[in-house]
């Protein structure tokens, strides 16, 4: 295994951008090829794909996107992982267990959830003891960055989540200099020790996930002197960006090519624009293509100050999965993309009122030039078709419609 040294984890990251891209592209064809191949669900899904000519991204749009809402109820219909693995459960290092439950699979190779690049950046170091204080119990996350630490050449104190006073006596006793977690059980932990009296001064740098690192938690951090970064992931993709020392963004991982699409469709938005997360990472064991995470994000333009020059997402900007109810129906993004599709129009938002107890639907569709009353019927017979609601339509300028991912907005007040 290379040694790790320098300000970067390797050369990767430092490549021209046109180098990265055309590495990837070439790079693909066979990732799809081995999915098709080597997966079941895949080999349905992609059974009329010819992969060799799947070299570019406008050709990686055009297949079907996976969903990971979709996963729990694949897996019921083939256990334990809906036919998307690879590798069958007797070759896998572990397998995990997420909320609804939805079943993970870790391979046996290094650092196999690609955390170390991420942490590397963070400022974690061969000879690092650090305390990880993600659950190590059926979720992924505390493997997930064990293995990372491992393969850095970091020493790991298993603390997992809880038992505050406990860990307070291990940063006492063992001096851990870095931390990874969630943001607020660190300032639990801190607030701890403070309590007790116990100094926690050894800790000098974090890496945190799972939820939001918000404002307040830090500037807490960062006053107890403590450089904290954030890295995005999901327990099916493992890291998929982190904050690098620019604190500009997160810059994408080596290992996956990102897309930005409009929730609802696999299509791509422009760069800048807010949509979902969708990822095909290069994994062996669970060769994923196009999964749509349910995250919501943009693109950053241009690169990052720290030399990395990989694209850079904006980080987690909610959730794109919009279903809402009206008139005791469900209605579902990807209603509303295709009632765009029926008429050729790019983008729009549902929205979901309620006028005297009675709930109201306007499409709102952002289009150039007059109102168009012939269009405006059609497209409303479209909705009411798909949807089976009745609703209006009104056209809006192109460009006036807010950037923040929503397709469907409930205005509704409850209380």
């Amino acid at each position: 295994m290379a040694v790790v040294s320098g300000e970067h984890f390797d050369a990767l990251e430092t490549r021209a951008p046109a180098a990265r891209e055309r590495e990837l592209m070439a790079r693909l064809p066979a990732q799809v090829g081995y999915a098709r191949g080597a997966s079941t669900f895949f080999a349905r899904l992609l059974g009329g794909v010819d992969p060799s000519a799947v070299g570019s991204r406008a050709a990686l749009a055009k297949l079907p996107v996976t969903r990971k809402a979709a996963l729990m109820e694949m897996q019921r219909s083939s256990m334990p992982f809906g036919g998307l693995n690879a590798t069958p459960p007797s070759g896998l290092a572990r397998i995990f267990v997420s909320p609804g439950p939805i079943y993970d699979p870790e391979g046996r190779r290094p650092d196999f959830w690609r955390a170390a690049r991420g942490l590397w950046a963070a400022g974690f170091r061969p000879g690092d003891v650090v305390l990880n204080c993600y659950s190590y119990h059926l979720t992924p996350a505390g493997s997930m960055f064990e293995t990372g630490l491992h393969r850095i050449g970091c020493a790991v104190i298993p603390g997992g989540v809880g038992q505050t006073e406990m860990q307070a006596r291990v940063i006492a006793d063992l001096r851990p200099v870095g931390y990874v977690g969630t943001p607020s059980f660190l300032k639990l932990i801190l607030e701890k020790c403070d309590e007790l009296g116990v100094d926690s001064s050894s800790i000098r740098r974090a890496c945190v996930s799972g939820e939001a690192f918000l404002p307040p938690v830090r500037a807490f951090v960062k006053a107890r002197g403590i450089d904290a970064y954030q890295a995005y992931g999901t327990a099916d993709l493992g890291v998929i960006a982190y904050e690098t020392p620019a604190r500009e963004g997160l810059v994408v991982d080596e290992e996956v090519i990102l897309e930005i699409v409009r929730p609802g469709t696999g299509d791509p938005v422009a760069e800048g624009e807010v949509g979902e997360v969708v990822v095909t990472p290069f994994n062996e064991d669970y060769p994923l293509v196009r999964f749509a995470t349910g995250d919501l994000s943009a693109v950053l333009a241009g690169q990052s100050p720290c030399g990395r020059t990989n694209t850079r997402i904006k980080g987690w900007m909610g959730r794109a999965d919009q279903t809402t109810k009206a008139r005791g129906l469900f209605v579902h993004p990807e209603q509303v993309a295709a009632v765009l599709a029926r008429h050729g129009l790019a983008k729009a938002r549902l929205v979901v009122g309620n006028d005297g107890g009675n709930d109201t639907l306007v499409l709102r569709v952002e289009r150039d030039g007059p109102a168009d009353a012939a269009l405006v019927q059609s497209i409303e017979a479209t909705l009411k078709d798909v949807t089976k609601l009745r609703g209006d339509v009104s056209f809006v300028a192109a460009g006036s419609l807010p950037n923040d991912g929503k397709v469907i907005e409930d205005v509704r007040q409850y209380a």
